[in-house]
């Protein structure tokens, strides 16, 4: 069945018409001769010409340097956030070497289709003024992580941020797992992903780099860390033997294992052959809780193993010490900079106790990781080569993974031995830490969704499932937990559009809707759903669980808007599912023909 479902997969989007690759390479290369790479405030203070020098300087002097991330309502009050950031970083004598800025999902979108999607968490750059403040007022290096490269503006977003002097940029991952609101053109977006890293490639000896978060991907749903690695080595082939960029890894944010965190600097090193040179370790998001106090537990816990890590295998990834907030709205600047003074009081400890740390069992971790992600690369050439794919091609190679899908790839070409018990039909070496958190939430929760008087009210039930951004993990343990329960499940994944909930929502017979939202546009995703789902006349209760806030341009961070999503008809939910029961007794939704 796996092998059916690939290569009707593969025989579909080889039958998509893909434009020449020569063509672009030749176009991407026309337009590389017209990019200046400005210089930053940060650069001129380094003395360096881009970002990755920098990084190789710390690199050979043992140096580690510090990530923030950054986004509040529009460009002017990111920008004033920067400058505080610095201002106070410099009054507790501690430096930001670089800022990832939150940008609007939107920005992934051409210009002209901006305006007409929901505003999420972010700054819009919606003038050429702001691009060209970008990183010359504070000395912070601003780096460009997110709906960058892998999007329908790539070429334009990746040509306004060299010109900005952004010489790291992103983020390749995204564009496999992301798309942006009311997009559905594929080959399109593949074009200008391939077109923009050709660019990258062209500027290599200018010190440029393609950023990759591996966890902000297919790496997010993938259940073995040996397919991560595998994952790797294949984003690495794309990029550096077929396009001629410098790639930078990132991953972390879904690892909460410090042996794995550790673990991951070896592997990336080996994986990129000893010249690995890191965007950003991203801190651990997973294991947050809403006691803040904890938290900064946690964010000392693992700072002092990623400092640890790097001056143990330099590989330059910054450190992010996350704000304790993080995992549940986007981080005032005060909460940034207050990360950021535990995370450099952490380093003083982590140079103490470096010498006295054994790290085999990290190591280990690494050499299981290069082994069998060797093994899924090797699977996944062979196997596409054998369905017809030109693996030589990266215009190719990018289409037919993106259409492939996390899960399906995992199936084909995972190390594990096959094993049709187990939920991909592999058995998992090395689960990853997001997916082991994923089962232990299902076990959780299962007792209370087995009780007659949950059960009861959702055995036959048709309940549709959707995420309004890319964050998955919470929709699937529903799905678990539904399916087990005697739900039928419509389950419609991560990203998708209202238009896209209200057609299904008007082809089948649902008893209710359950969307997750996290990113800031709670409201206004609301909004369009309910007016979608009026246009098809359908008539279907709604329930809205995550992070219910939305994003206002003249504030610094998004507010809560759950009493304005009951005004608009929408239920919400604080938890996994502890509403559901009650929604399901509002009656059996109508479809009205008009």
């Amino acid at each position: 069945m796996t092998q059916t479902r690939f290569e009707q997969a593969t025989r579909q989007a080889l039958a998509d018409r893909l434009p020449d690759y020569d063509a672009i390479l030749s176009e991407a290369r026309e337009v590389a001769k017209t990019v200046r790479v400005r210089r930053t405030a940060a650069l001129e203070k380094w003395g360096v010409e881009s970002e990755a020098e920098f990084k190789e300087a710390c690199i050979r002097n043992g140096d580690i340097s510090y990530h923030a991330h950054i986004g509040m309502g529009n460009w002017d009050l990111t920008e004033r956030a920067l400058a505080n950031v610095f201002h106070e970083a410099s009054l507790n004598n501690i430096e930001v070497h670089r800022a990832g800025l939150c940008l609007d999902r939107r920005m992934g979108l051409p210009e002209a289709r901006r305006s007409k999607a929901a505003a999420e968490t972010g700054p819009l750059l919606e003038t050429p003024g702001h691009w060209s403040q970008i990183g010359q007022v504070t000395p912070i290096q601003p780096h460009m992580g997110d709906f960058m490269i892998g999007f329908p503006a790539s070429t334009g977003n990746t040509v306004q941020a060299l010109r900005a002097g952004v010489t790291t940029i992103g983020n390749l991952s995204q564009y496999f797992a992301h798309e942006v609101p009311g997009w559905h053109d594929h080959v399109a977006t593949a074009v200008e992903t391939t077109k923009s890293i050709a660019i990258l490639g062209a500027l290599r000896d200018r010190g440029v780099m393609l950023h990759s978060y591996l966890e902000d991907g297919f790496g997010a749903l993938f259940l073995d860390c040996t397919t991560v690695a595998g994952w790797a080595y294949l984003e690495k082939y794309i990029v550096e033997d077929l396009l001629g960029a410098k790639l930078s890894h990132c991953i972390g944010g879904l690892t909460s294992d410090p042996i794995k965190r550790a673990g991951w600097v070896f592997a990336l090193s080996e994986i990129h052959d000893g010249s690995c040179v890191g965007s950003m370790f991203y801190g651990d998001t997973i294991s947050f809780s809403q006691n803040f106090d904890e938290n900064r537990g946690l964010v000392a816990e693992y700072m002092l193993w990623d400092i640890m890590a790097q001056l143990e295998c330099p590989t330059g990834h910054a450190v992010l010490p996350l704000p304790v907030t993080e995992a549940f709205r986007s981080p005032s600047w005060e909460e940034i900079v207050e990360a950021q003074i535990l995370g450099h009081r952490v380093e003083a400890t982590a140079r103490r106790l470096h010498s006295r740390v054994d790290f085999s069992d990290s190591r280990r971790f690494a050499d299981q990781m290069r082994q069998y992600g060797k093994q899924v690369f090797q699977n996944a050439l062979t196997g596409l080569r054998a369905a017809g794919v030109d693996t030589a091609n990266p215009l190719q190679m990018l289409y037919v993974l993106k259409k492939l899908g996390p899960a399906l790839f995992e199936e084909l070409f995972g190390a594990g031995h096959p094993d049709d018990t187990e939920l991909r039909s592999r058995k998992v070496i090395v689960p990853t830490d997001i997916f082991a958190q994923s089962i232990k939430c299902y076990k959780d929760n299962l007792p209370r969704f087995e009780r007659p008087e949950l059960a009861d009210r959702i055995a036959g039930k048709r309940i549709l499932l959707a995420s309004t951004d890319v964050h998955e993990h919470a929709i699937m343990v529903l799905h678990w937990l539904l399916s087990n329960t005697g739900a039928e499940v419509v389950y419609l994944g991560a990203e998708v559009d209202p238009d896209q909930v209200a057609e299904k929502a008007s082809e089948a017979s649902l008893d209710a809707i359950l969307i997750s939202t996290h990113n800031g546009m709670a409201l206004d995703y609301g909004k369009m759903l309910v007016g979608a789902l009026a246009e098809k006349t359908v008539r279907i209760p709604v329930l809205f669980g995550g992070v219910l806030n939305q994003k206002c341009d003249d504030l610094d961070l998004p507010v809560d808007v759950t009493a304005e999503l009951a005004r608009i008809g929408i239920h919400t939910d604080s938890g996994l599912g502890n509403r559901l029961g009650a929604l399901l007794t509002l009656g059996k939704p109508t479809k009205e023909n008009t």
